[in-house]
């Protein structure tokens, strides 16, 4: 029983050494990337962007609940995908790291943890600067047809990878999961709505360059109702007590 806890012990402790390693990694690479894709923005679009901050932000707090994994699911990543696609990139990453941190803002009662803010800020701005780039990347410009749409496709599918994929990573690390299962866990579940929020940031783009982006904004209503028809899917609301942008993960040094 004692060599038994003693290597329960040890892979704990291994597990909060890789998961701490990881955390290091993601924000570097968030900061290296958030830095250039800053200095390669475009024009900036203050009122636009404050709109879709503030709109964000309130989002932020509506979660569901996913099933199957210790996690949850935010309805504000229409916003951010409008950000990396419509306005500038460092416009978007201002809206991802203040969204995020308004999201991960712990409830009343509710232990703050840095460690798990300083990762789910991270992961998110490192998503949100891939899919800029890959919106605005200068290839992309060049066709002749289609570019648009393509673009948005490819931003929303970058979103994805580059959400999903550190989140399984670093749940895998810290619980001792398999990284493929977790990450399917949390895939299958919110993929549509990936598909789902390029749709409404698509409807966002069309309206806003034909009737101005303040009646586009209009869509918030529509995320409202799609927020309690999650719920009433999911059928267990968000736990109130742990909060993370699309997923909860837990504290880096868990078991530690």
């Amino acid at each position: 029983m004692c060599n038994f806890q003693r290597k329960e012990t040890d892979n704990i402790v291994k597990n909060a050494r890789r998961t701490k390693t990881f955390i290091v990694t993601t924000v570097l690479a968030a900061a290296g990337l958030a830095g250039y894709a800053a200095s390669a923005s475009h024009s900036l679009h203050p009122a636009f962007a404050l709109a879709v901050l503030a709109l964000a932000a309130v989002t932020s707090r509506m979660k569901v609940k996913l099933p199957g994994i210790n996690g949850n699911m935010s309805v504000n990543l229409p916003f951010l995908l409008t950000a990396a696609v419509s306005l500038s990139a460092a416009e978007a990453i201002m809206i991802t790291c203040v969204s995020t941190a308004v999201q991960c803002w712990p409830r009343k009662k509710a232990k703050f943890n840095w460690e798990q803010m300083t990762f789910n800020v991270s992961m998110m701005t490192f998503a949100c600067c891939l899919a800029s780039l890959t919106f605005h990347a200068e290839w992309l410009r060049r066709m002749s047809w289609g570019s648009t749409t393509l673009g948005l496709a490819l931003a929303a599918v970058t979103l994805f990878l580059g959400q999903t994929g550190p989140v399984a990573a670093v749940i895998a690390l810290s619980e001792g999961k398999a990284a493929g299962a977790t990450w399917w866990s949390l895939a299958h579940f919110s993929f549509p709505y990936y598909v789902l929020s390029a749709g409404i940031s698509s409807m966002v783009q069309t309206v806003s360059s034909h009737l101005g982006w303040q009646l586009a904004l209009g869509v918030f209503p529509l995320m409202y109702g799609i927020y309690r028809s999650y719920r009433i899917y999911s059928g267990n609301p968000a736990d109130s007590k742990q909060d993370a942008p699309q997923v909860l993960v837990r504290s880096a040094g868990a078991g530690g």
